[in-house]
Parts: C-alpha cells; sequence; structure tokens
C-alpha cells in the first residue's frame, strides 16, 4: 500500500463525518424536500433528492477546480448568483406557501421540483457554498495527490447525501399523514412556505 492510498483511506472517516453532518442539519434544500415529500410524496420527491446530490457534486468540483477563486477575484459576479439565488428562493417558497392540498392536485400546476432546477439552485445555495469550499480545503491533499483526493470527496459526499437528506423527504411523508383537513395542509404549506423564505437571509448576509 503506497503513501497516498495510506492518506486518502485516512481521510474517508472524517470526509463521511463532515459530509453527513453538512447534509443532514437545516438549511434550504432540506426545508423543501420536507414541504415535497409532504405534498408529492417521496417517490415524486426522488427527482429533487437527485437534483440536490449532483448539484452539490458539481459544485464542489468546480470548487476544486478553481471557480471559487474565480468569485474573489470577480466579486460582481458572486453578488449577482446571491441576487438571482435569492429571487428564485423566494419564488419557491411562494409556490410551496400557495400550493393547494393533495385532495384537489392538479397536474398542471403542481409538481416537484425537476432535477436540473434542484442541481442549478445549488450553486446559488450558501450552505452548500461553505459546505464545498470548507470540504475541498480541509479533505484534499496537495500536490499529485490533489485530483485523487478531490474525486474521493466528491464521491463521499454523493454517497453520504442521498441518505442523508432523504431522511428530511421521509419526515415530510410523514408530517403529511397526519394532516386530516385543508386547514391543516394550507397551515403547514405557509409555514414551510415562511421558513424556505427566511433562508434568504443566508444568502444575503
Amino acid at each position: 500500500m503506497t503513501q497516498e492510498t495510506v492518506e486518502l483511506t485516512g481521510l474517508l472517516g472524517p470526509a463521511i463525518l463532515f459530509a453527513f453532518s453538512m447534509s443532514v442539519t437545516p438549511g434550504p434544500n432540506n426545508m423543501m424536500l420536507t414541504a415535497s415529500g409532504a405534498n408529492f410524496g417521496f417517490r415524486r420527491t426522488v427527482p429533487h433528492i437527485m437534483g440536490i446530490t449532483l448539484g452539490c457534486m458539481g459544485l464542489m468540483a468546480a470548487v476544486a477546480m478553481g471557480l471559487g477563486a474565480m468569485f474573489e477575484r470577480w466579486p460582481a459576479m458572486q453578488l449577482a448568483l446571491k441576487v438571482v439565488g435569492s429571487v428564485y428562493l423566494l419564488w419557491l417558497a411562494w409556490r410551496i406557501a400557495t400550493a393547494p392540498v393533495p385532495e384537489v392536485d392538479c397536474a398542471a400546476e403542481r409538481r416537484p421540483l425537476r432535477l436540473w432546477q434542484a442541481a442549478a439552485f445549488q450553486f446559488a445555495n450558501p450552505k452548500v457554498w461553505i459546505m464545498s469550499i470548507s470540504g475541498v480545503a480541509s479533505f484534499t491533499l496537495a500536490g499529485d495527490a490533489f485530483v485523487a483526493s478531490a474525486l474521493v470527496l466528491i464521491a463521499v459526499m454523493g454517497l453520504v447525501s442521498i441518505p442523508a437528506i432523504s431522511l428530511w423527504a421521509g419526515f415530510g411523508v410523514a408530517l403529511g399523514r397526519l394532516f386530516s383537513t385543508p386547514r391543516h395542509w394550507q397551515r403547514f404549506n405557509a409555514v414551510m412556505g415562511l421558513l424556505t423564505a427566511a433562508c434568504v437571509v443566508m444568502i444575503l448576509v
């Protein structure tokens, strides 16, 4: 076993703990997954889950390739991304808050977030930026081992993220089964919409 292999193996445990803690804690993604699980069920929320995972992996790869340094050089790009992300998140929050109850579901008006939409949103999600920058800085090796360690970190993030964020979708499904009246659904959707909108503070601060 080479020295590089030993070092890469030693990173696995800490990287897994890091990926799980960053994925399972509250944030914009998990608020939206809870609402989606409650309103659409787990199966229809799977594309949203996969979109988040692929988006996180893509952003981490971009950071490893130098996108973070680019934003440091041109701050206006980062500001523009924050504004776009905030507007998009507010639109999503409005959709959640005003969603009709499942019993009066209309396919033309109600659908969960698509895979590409969830993936694209990660590039405007401040929690994912923090995760990507801190992860690349903390769990990659210098020199020739950098690429291999970055690939290991990205793979760990993908494998750990799916079950971690799925817990929130499952939590939403469980909550959805408790709601027996349209008023329950309206209140739940309003609260989840407000919590999602509140995440804009994370983006703008």
